[in-house]
């Protein structure tokens, strides 16, 4: 069996060389693929950036399973996948906490930047899937006010969740969008803040996306923006990437290369679901767990002697995680590295998770456990 993996997935070595020898396990570049790499692969293993479709496949006529190591699949041609009777695996869920994670550190670091009080703020999440769910969570451990909507969610059955319209969830403090690439349908995603919809938006809101770039128009944005309109902007994504809208960076308070889902755990979260996706196709029982192969993170204790406050809180999140270093590193180096490199290059970023969070007797909360950290006394 030859297995080809995207470069960027953690510990695919790791979990796939128990299906082939080791000079059949093959890395490659995702946006480089080409028809040839793929013309002898049985297993094939990628990221957002590979498009997988009949141009690329053109030439392989043994493959048995494509896997996606991301939430999205919009780079995926499902339809001719099954037509070809290939198993298709994607990893839904697999960096939601992750994206959560940045969005919360982003809307830290903005409270303090502007002086907002952040459990006062309400937020407005458009898409309550696996991300939007996980947000949803870390904000009602901390009180925060917030709104979900996702007509395709409402309308199904097995979700009873109170769902609201986008006009609605527009109107909130802090909007966060979290939707999948789709461009045709009643509930297309394509340009859904189009120009129309952000000129609506007000000098005092914050907008967050941190899904797919072509959600947000980005050239109206930028026009916006030029115009002297105060709305607050996070952009982990960009339209037409890996090439960014470069003018529309100094329009941003927080600019990141599409790395919101990029935590260790994230990542490699994709790669064990694929794992598992591949033993159950193969009639085997997984071996490996992810737990097994995670280091110990840099800091992973912390001891907690005060009563936790909305301080504190600020403080745990950013010691795990704060999103400037990765603006930072965004405006330094995007056009001396260039957008690919940045994500190839990420430097190790850990999960709430990771980190063992003791509370003294008169500190007692349950808001760290809520929030994501494992906790002790």
């Amino acid at each position: 069996m030859k297995i080809l993996f995207d470069e960027n997935m953690p510990y695919a070595k790791e979990f796939f060389s128990e299906f082939c020898t080791a000079d059949a396990l093959i890395p490659f570049s995702g946006r480089d693929l080409t028809a040839l790499q793929v013309s002898d692969a049985d297993v094939l293993l990628v990221r957002s950036i590979t498009q997988v479709n009949e141009a690329l496949l053109a030439k392989n006529n043994k493959l048995c399973f494509v896997g996606t190591a991301t939430i999205g699949m919009d780079h995926i041609d499902q339809h001719y996948l099954a037509k070809r009777n290939v198993a298709f695996h994607s990893a839904s869920g697999c960096n939601a906490i992750s994206v959560a994670e940045y969005v919360l550190s982003s809307m830290v670091v903005l409270a303090e930047r502007y002086l907002l009080d952040l459990p006062k703020l309400s937020v407005g999440i458009v898409g309550g899937g696996n991300t939007g769910t996980r947000l949803s969570e870390k904000l009602m451990a901390l009180g925060i006010t917030h709104k979900i909507c996702d007509p395709l969610l409402e309308q199904s059955d097995h979700d009873h969740r109170a769902f609201v319209s986008l006009d609605e969830v527009l109107k909130c403090d802090v909007i966060s969008l979290h939707v999948p690439k789709t461009t045709t349908g009643k509930h297309a995603t394509y340009h859904l803040l189009n120009a129309e919809r952000l000129s609506q938006l007000s000098d005092k809101q914050i907008l967050i996306s941190a899904c797919r770039g072509e959600v947000i128009d980005n050239k109206a944005l930028l026009a916006l923006k030029q115009q002297g309109h105060g709305l607050k902007v996070v952009l982990d994504v960009w339209e037409g990437e890996p090439e960014v809208l470069t003018p529309l960076i100094d329009y941003t308070d927080i600019a990141t290369a599409h790395i919101a889902g990029y935590s260790l755990e994230g990542k490699a979260r994709g790669t064990e679901m694929l794992y598992q996706a591949l033993c159950q196709e193969l009639g085997k029982l997984p071996s490996l767990q992810l737990t097994h192969l995670l280091p110990k993170a840099s800091i992973s204790a912390i001891t907690i002697n005060e009563k936790i406050d909305l301080s504190l809180v600020n403080k745990l999140v950013k010691i795990v995680y704060d999103v400037r270093r990765d603006d930072g590193i965004f405006r330094q180096q995007l056009v001396s590295e260039g957008f690919d490199s940045l994500r190839k290059n990420y430097p190790v970023r850990r999960e709430f998770s990771s980190v063992t969070v003791t509370l003294s007797s008169n500190a007692y909360s349950d808001v760290p456990h809520r929030l994501g950290f494992k906790t002790a006394q």
